[in-house]
């Protein structure tokens, strides 16, 4: 910061300058993250093929406590039309319907650009970063375990500490190593909402705390955070 900069931000005046600025990039901020949950709107499935907006999705307090309706069930939730089904991610079989597996590499690659977007808009670097690739994305690992290398012994070495990527898809890969990747992915949900002052839905709820994260930028709270 040079030093015309830095006299232009001391004393009172350069407070309210200062706040001024913050508020004019947080409304910036706001604006740029409703367009991403315009591109990939989260909904409820309500019936076979009717939808509605997620109004009634529960909202955090200051305090972290949640209020309204009850959290809503994860396989109720669709992400530009689509569900993400993790059944596929706990147990592949030669019966698991291969559309239902499309289709859920295809939402985990919506979540994952819109994850990055965010990222980038709120300047917040991400702990797992992605390789966005549409229904084959990666998230990567870059300083994985030693519990994950005697998890994952095929591909990692308790020796190796490479960076290490996983597929945020299921077709050709280990289950093992794709439920692994919405883990992470699910990390960075978390991430992103703990620098909002907001609260994670927990684990398994990849679309609710995207959903969480973009309705709470778009609040009041976060221009007044």
């Amino acid at each position: 910061m040079s030093k015309e900069s830095r006299r232009s931000l001391a004393g009172e005046r350069g407070y309210f300058r200062l706040t001024k600025l913050q508020n004019k990039l947080r409304l910036r901020q706001q604006y740029m993250i409703s367009q991403v949950s315009l591109l990939y709107p989260i909904k409820i499935s309500v019936g076979p093929s009717e939808e509605q907006e997620l109004e009634s999705f529960p909202s955090s307090s200051k305090s972290g406590n949640y209020v309204g309706s009850k959290p809503v069930n994860q396989g109720s939730l669709t992400i530009l039309g689509l569900h993400l089904t993790m059944a596929p991610f706990t147990k592949m079989s030669f019966f698991t319907d291969k559309k239902e597996v499309q289709r859920s590499a295809s939402a985990l690659g919506y979540v994952a650009h819109a994850v990055s977007l965010i990222a980038s808009y709120l300047e917040v670097p991400l702990r797992y970063p992605l390789r966005l690739g549409g229904s084959n994305s990666y998230i990567i690992d870059c300083a994985p375990s030693v519990e994950l290398s005697d998890l994952l012994s095929s591909t990692l070495s308790t020796a190796n500490t490479k960076p290490v990527e996983f597929p945020l898809f299921l077709e050709g890969q280990d289950t093992t190593r794709a439920a692994y990747a919405v883990f992470l992915l699910n990390k960075d949900l978390d991430q992103l909402l703990n620098y909002i002052g907001a609260r994670s839905l927990g684990p398994r709820h990849v679309l609710a705390n995207l959903k969480e994260l973009t309705r709470t930028i778009q609040s009041a709270e976060f221009l007044d955070s």
